[in-house]
């Protein structure tokens, strides 16, 4: 049966483009997803598969399976436990628990609700030696004792690797087996089954190479060295060298190899030693809201919980206006580095110079959300949240005072005199309120006491560029050593509701394999900024034709130095904050369309696709590939705005303007038929995987 496929231009926003082809037989199919974050929460994988499972059901039904270890609690509080319904697959469970090896199955408690197939490490542990010894003969690979996560993933492969012995001996020929395997730790699983000769076809994703990660981790100037590493001198270097070896020998024995962005598979095939096939982009489910000024509404509202508490943590300095107030934000692991929050802090020091200089009365708060290591709450953050509640509290009985009297007045048909309309104890107990926002101390930088305050890097870097919440700053900034939760004292908010509230996510990483947090942002219509060395930024430069007049701003970090980077990104944030209100509500509007291109329900046929052509290697008597298509996934590039202006850039005036002014308004702009254009206007289909080549010049982008 021929495998050939191709994407259908024919619709893009709700109705995505269609495979011209029947679908593949599932019913003479079981797809087996392998991972150590199945049913259990440790990185960004979780999210990925956790997030694609409803979409994987749907087309595969009770013939797809998660498999990954058990851990009791998650166990107890993820899954729903139950029978196989396949009794080939009960059976080979059945063989490895009368070995003594316990594995639980069950549904996954999450959209989709999965079956999941979960062995017991510990029960089998005492199989250790004698796999590592299997392991040693097999592909000269030695495992150290003193890596635990080592000696961890290589007893989950030997059993799963068993699993797929029994089941595919209990199945002989039909239905045909495909094993999707997940980063190294699942790497010992694909290396055994295939050296045993096993009939099954097997995929292998890496989302981020270990050295990848180890090298960026020691801020090593990696993409520009990409062919000059000596790879294995570097993993031994970092006591990696058996992880790397297990990690490249999953890669190699894979039908399929794939990565999840254009710029990990750059990086994989130096690292190694091998191109992907298949590009797998990470996805989101999206929920599309009913009417389109919802999510419009959402932002207010949001917004209006982080003005609160701005208003406290700025109190005795609030001399800036709040409805020309933006909202800025970075957050993520506290990686310094990887994460871009070095250039960000220098980035920020420039625009406050730009706003100060072109005297620009708005005024840019700055939220840098990741977890550090603290000991409690700073003191003079909690005050501050107490001397709003009191101001509000006293405001609020004033009020109820004022309008009873008002009240009468008119009732009595009078116009009551305002001088008599309030007592002095009423102006007592305001004044008093007032004399308690007295601050004698600048607001603090930070909400938590950091442990390690001398040597922690941003701090360090924020009394580097003096940005300490002056009142002659134009950027305030807030460091929040936690991740957001809506049981704190301090900001009450879910992530997800903070995002929505704010103005722009930043977030200029330089090692970034996919970035799910400006993803995230597009889905909720918040603009973001990014960079063409992450994934995220890599996929939307090859779909989208003006990122920036959609609200994703790609900063060059590949091909141009550190200052160059930094300017451009300073320039991206000045130009924001010189947008006019109905320019940023247009732009997130726009930015709220791209998330079509996010959803799992159009990103999951990268993973068809992947299946596919292992199926055709793996049992080419059954399933054949027509040589002449191209490997590559076909997809389509969203057009520039028809509206004018086409791009935010491009409608700024000379010098700065307020936020309020809405010079703009004659400007001819309908929401539903600049969306109804972007459908009939989509480019023709190109080829993922592409490397630019050169320099590519980012739309939109002046230096300083």
């Amino acid at each position: 049966m021929p495998l050939s496929r191709s994407l259908s231009l024919t619709s893009l926003s709700g109705v995505l483009p269609v495979w011209d082809e029947d679908e593949l037989p599932v019913e003479d199919l079981l797809l087996f997803e392998v991972a150590w974050e199945v049913t259990n929460k440790v990185g960004g994988i979780y999210t990925v598969i956790q997030s694609k499972a409803k979409i994987t059901v749907d087309e595969w039904g009770e013939n797809f399976y998660m498999m990954g270890p058990y851990f009791e609690h998650n166990f107890k509080t993820q899954v729903e436990g139950c029978d196989p319904p396949n009794p080939a697959i009960r059976k080979a469970m059945d063989a490895l628990i009368h070995n003594g090896c316990q594995v639980h199955f069950g549904r996954w408690l999450i959209e989709g609700s999965p079956y999941v197939i979960l062995f017991d490490i510990g029960s089998a542990a005492w199989n250790l030696d004698r796999w590592k010894g299997e392991l040693w003969q097999t592909c000269n690979i030695g495992l150290p004792y003193h890596d635990r996560e080592a000696n961890d993933s290589l007893i989950l492969g030997s059993l799963i690797a068993w699993f797929f012995k029994e089941l595919t001996d209990n199945l002989g020929d039909k239905p045909n087996v495909i094993g999707h395997f997940h980063e190294w730790q699942a790497g010992p699983g694909l290396i055994l089954s295939r050296s045993r000769k096993i009939p099954m076809a097997t995929v292998f994703t890496t989302h981020a190479t270990l050295l990848g990660r180890y090298l960026c981790a020691g801020n090593v100037d990696f993409y520009n060295n990409l062919d000059k590493f000596d790879i294995d001198k570097e993993a031994g270097d970092r006591q990696i060298y058996h992880r790397y070896c297990l990690e490249r020998a999953a890669v190699h024995c894979a039908h399929v190899f794939t990565t999840v962005s254009q710029i990990t598979a750059v990086e994989a095939k130096h690292m190694l030693h091998r191109k992907p096939d298949v590009v797998t982009p990470n996805g989101l489910n999206v929920k599309k809201f009913s009417a389109m000024h919802e999510f419009q509404n959402l932002h207010s509202t949001s917004k209006a919980r982080i003005q609160e508490f701005v208003r406290g943590h700025f109190y005795g300095h609030l001399d800036f206006s709040l409805d020309k107030t933006l909202f800025f934000f970075i957050a993520g692991r506290y990686e310094f580095s990887n994460k871009g929050a070095d250039i960000f802090l220098e980035s920020l020091s420039r625009l406050n110079y730009l706003l100060r200089v072109h005297r620009n009365d708005m005024t840019v708060v700055v939220f840098l959300i990741m977890p550090a290591k603290t000991n409690n709450f700073n003191v003079e953050s909690l005050k501050g949240q107490a001397v709003r509640k009191q101001l509000w509290d006293t405001a609020h009985t004033v009020k109820e005072k004022f309008g009873k009297k008002l009240y009468d007045a008119l009732l009595k048909g009078q116009i009551p005199d305002m001088n008599t309309i309030l007592d002095r104890d009423d102006f007592t107990i305001m004044k008093r309120a007032i004399y308690a926002t007295q601050r004698h101390s600048l607001p603090p930088v930070t909400t938590h006491n950091v442990l390690d305050d001398s040597t922690d890097p941003i701090l360090s870097n924020v009394r580097r560029i003096g940005l300490f919440n002056s009142r002659n700053d134009r950027v305030k900034i807030i460091f929040h050593p936690e991740f957001l939760s809506s049981t704190s004292p301090l900001l009450p908010m879910d992530y997800e509701d903070f995002v929505r509230g704010c103005n722009l996510g930043v977030f200029p990483s330089y090692y970034e394999p996919w970035g799910y947090t400006p993803g995230e942002c597009s889905v909720m219509g918040i603009p973001s900024v990014t960079t063409n060395l992450s994934g995220f930024g890599c996929f939307m430069e090859e779909h989208v034709s003006d990122p920036a007049a959609y609200g994703i701003y790609i900063v060059d970090r590949r091909f141009r130095s550190p200052e160059e980077s930094c300017n451009q990104l300073t320039q991206f944030m000045f130009t924001f904050c010189q947008q006019s209100r109905r320019q940023r509500i247009i732009q997130r509007n726009r930015t709220e369309r791209l998330s079509d291109l996010l959803d799992w329900k159009y990103l999951g046929r990268f993973y068809i696709h992947a299946r596919h052509l292992a199926l055709s290697r793996a049992f080419p008597d059954k399933f054949k590939t027509d040589p002449m298509a191209p490997l590559k996934t076909e997809g389509f590039r969203y057009p520039r705005p028809y509206s004018v202006p086409p791009s935010p850039s491009a409608s700024i005036h000379s010098t700065p303007h307020h936020s309020d002014v809405e010079e703009d308004d004659d400007e001819p702009y309908d929401e539903d038929e600049e969306a109804e254009r972007d459908r009939l206007n989509i480019k023709a289909p190109f080829v993922l995987g592409t490397v630019p080549e050169g320099k590519k010049k980012q739309p939109g982008e002046s230096g300083n």
